[in-house]
């Protein structure tokens, strides 16, 4: 039970002060004359003024409410380091022992996890904190223990922001003397030109104890596709490292550090830079036969593709075509057929003939020089044909039909026909996936818009990824000697762009089948790839094959272990294992293309939490010391017992301004209540009152009578 006394003033306030001041002046003027009966009719008058103020007797039953404590525990990645897991798991134990024996306290565990992604921002143990506040009520809280080695980085700068006023103390895994050393990232480069290197900035450091800079230390330079380097360097000395780019796609460079006597842990000694190898712009010489619909399609396509140079002529009036118009109304330039197919033929990374017939233009030695091009250094060559590949002015019936992967029949099917994927397209990566493709397999036609012509062919070779009418191939891929060719018996693609009948993905496919000629990487058929995030590490497999054989995986201490991968779609396998040590694997498997190879850097996902492990107090003490909390160093009490640890004592405190001390810590008693009724008991008012007030009044004229 709680009482206290309430006023309700039955007339205004200022009235009653009013009256008050004039009774103390009469009563005094009366004590002043010795007046009799001065007493009682002070008495009185103060009698009458507290019938006015209208007191109330206020009584309310409360039932009291418990405190709340709250401990927060860092479950951080610099937390599992040397001896701290056993630490901080007998700190846990002993402090629910000593806060489960107090009285009216209840405990809230809260749980600050380690980062789930690869770009986290150290540990956050104040945004766990507020997570659990929002379920708290500030005026219960009797303070907040932090389980920690003190490296937290979301602190707030003062203790307004923390929404509670309580104190806050630490209790801090770890040694004062730990020391450490790490590898810090100056520079790197995100990206450079395949062929090419660039340099890195790295400096080692070292936290937690006096060694003063200078002091050598040696650095072990890992690179794709060649032997370990050795550096020697001095602590806070910055050293260049040169990373080359042997190819496109992710390219990897490790620096390793080696590890220090005493040293708090090996896992920061270590730095992967990983930087993707660009090529430079792609040069592709377009050449379009004569103009039609879908030659605006390529240029379109190809000139919006920021990573290709493109040089486009388009024959506008063939050799036969003699009409006397003059040539500078024909035409801006000549066609540069010598500069072009010979004298700079390996300028250009891919050739595209569009519904290009043999008449002449270019004689047939160039042919020769294209298909030596494509075979002995690798070139490429599109094929974008029509009704023009089944006649006789065919491109297969010049000296480039050794390279090409069909023969024409003769035939052109001209009938409605929908474009759909081959069971090989389903494995393909320039097919793979299409939006809109037959998703339930070839005999299913895809949602795509109809075309209307296509020229038969008879596949010799290569592999037949796209079919139209008949069945007939429509698409044919196929590498020849060092280099690429495909054919597409169809000229009209155009369709799909324009959005006939919905239209279809004409630039998926088109920008894949250039790129695939164009040695793309991210488009291999046989290609395998290894990633990871954190310890886990995933192998992937492309392939046109049925099966595939197991994968080696080569660890950082040299340990080799075989992988078998699951089959997850079509053409794609893979498989996801845990890895026990970071750093640099190296993925192996055998393909019919020969020995493929992939590297990947397992290790820790958060950088910025082990680039500073050494336990400190120095970060929280600034805000502790204004919630009034102490901070404390536990250690293991080995005399007694190898998992106890040596803890302050905990005391509730009602009023006290000092709530740590010297081996103690102190919580607020917050004597939080809820009212569960509440009983009103006027105290001046009805007859009882008004007898007492004339009885009053009838005493002082009485003595004064006398």
């Amino acid at each position: 039970m709680s009482w206290s006394i309430e006023f309700a003033p039955l007339v205004p306030v200022p009235l009653l002060w009013a009256a008050g001041i004039v009774a103390a002046l009469l009563v005094v003027v009366l004590l002043f004359r010795k007046s009799r009966g001065a007493l009682w009719r002070g008495l009185a008058l103060a009698a009458l003024i507290a019938a006015l103020m209208n007191p109330t007797l206020r009584e309310e039953e409360r039932e009291s409410l418990a405190n709340i404590a709250l401990v927060v525990v860092d479950e951080s990645t610099s937390q599992a380091l040397d001896k701290r897991p056993e630490q901080k798991a007998a700190i846990r134990t002993e402090l629910e022992a000593r806060l489960g024996k107090i009285k009216n306290l209840e405990i809230k565990w809260v749980t600050s996890a380690k980062s789930e992604t690869a770009t986290g921002q150290g540990t956050q143990l104040f945004s766990a904190l507020n997570s659990a506040l929002t379920s708290t009520p500030p005026d219960r809280i009797a303070g907040v223990v932090l389980i920690t080695d003190g490296q937290v980085h979301d602190i707030p700068k003062s203790a307004a922001a923390l929404g509670f006023d309580a104190p806050v103390h630490a209790l801090l895994t770890g040694t004062p003397h730990e020391f450490d050393r790490r590898i810090e990232t100056i520079e790197a480069p995100r990206y450079g030109l395949v062929g090419q290197s660039r340099d890195i900035q790295i400096a080692v450091r070292e936290s937690g104890r006096g060694a003063g800079s200078g002091t050598p230390v040696q650095l072990r330079v890992r690179r794709e596709g060649r032997p370990d380097e050795v550096r020697t360097a001095a602590i806070d000395e910055h050293v260049a490292i040169e990373m080359p780019f042997p190819h496109a796609g992710t390219n990897i460079l490790e620096v390793e550090l080696e590890p220090a006597e005493g040293e708090l842990t090996p896992a920061n000694n270590r730095v992967v830079i990983v930087a993707e190898g660009v090529r430079e712009n792609l040069r592709v010489l377009l050449v379009s036969g004569k103009p039609h619909a879908g030659e605006r399609t390529w240029r379109n396509l190809l000139k919006s593709d920021a990573a290709v140079d493109l040089v486009h002529f388009t024959i506008l009036r063939p050799p036969e075509k003699q009409d006397g118009t003059a040539i500078n109304q024909l035409s801006l330039i000549a066609f540069p057929t010598k500069e072009l197919f010979s004298d700079k033929i390996r300028d250009f990374d891919l050739i595209i003939f569009d519904r290009y017939e043999h008449r002449g233009i270019l004689q047939l030695a160039y042919y020769d020089n294209i298909a030596r091009y494509v075979e002995g250094h690798g070139g490429a060559v599109l094929i974008a044909a029509g009704d023009d590949y089944a006649g006789m002015t065919s491109l297969y019936r010049t000296p480039l039909s050794p390279i090409l992967p069909a023969a024409p029949t003769g035939r052109v099917l001209e009938e409605p026909f929908r474009a759909k994927i081959t069971d090989e397209g389903f494995r393909h990566p320039v097919t793979q996936g299409l939006p809109g493709a037959n998703a339930t397999g070839p005999d299913h036609a895809a949602t795509w818009g109809h075309w209307f012509r296509q020229a038969e062919v008879r596949p010799s070779r290569g592999r037949v990824v796209m079919e139209g009418a008949e069945n007939q191939p429509l698409l044919v891929l196929d590498r020849m000697g060092k280099g690429r060719v495909a054919l597409l018996t169809s000229d009209h693609a155009w369709l799909w762009a324009r959005g006939y009948e919905g239209g279809g993905p004409h630039t998926d496919l088109l920008r894949r089948l250039s790129h695939w000629l164009m040695k793309e990487p991210d488009l291999e058929e046989e290609r395998l790839i290894a990633s990871a995030r954190g310890l886990k590490l995933t192998i992937e497999r492309r392939t046109l094959e049925d099966q595939v054989a197991p994968v080696t995986i080569s660890a950082p201490g040299g340990e080799r272990n075989d992988v078998t991968l699951e089959q997850e779609r079509p053409g794609v396998w893979k498989s996801t294992i845990d890895v026990k040590l970071p750093g640099l694997y190296k993925a192996e498997t055998q393909a019919p293309s020969g020995q493929l190879t992939a590297v990947a850097h397992a290790g820790i996902e958060d950088p910025r939490e082990m680039s500073e492990v050494v336990a400190t107090d120095q970060k929280l003490k600034p805000l502790i010391e204004q919630t009034g909390g102490g901070l404390f160093w536990t250690r293991t009490n080995a005399a007694s017992d190898g998992n106890a640890v040596t803890l302050p004592r905990v005391s509730l405190m009602s009023g006290a301004r000092v709530l740590a001390g010297s081996g103690w810590m102190g919580l607020r008693d917050r004597e939080a209540y809820v009212t569960k009724g509440v009983k009103l008991t006027p105290m001046f008012t009805g007859l009882l009152a008004l007898a007492a007030l004339l009885a009053l009044m009838a005493t002082a004229w009485w003595r004064e009578g006398r």
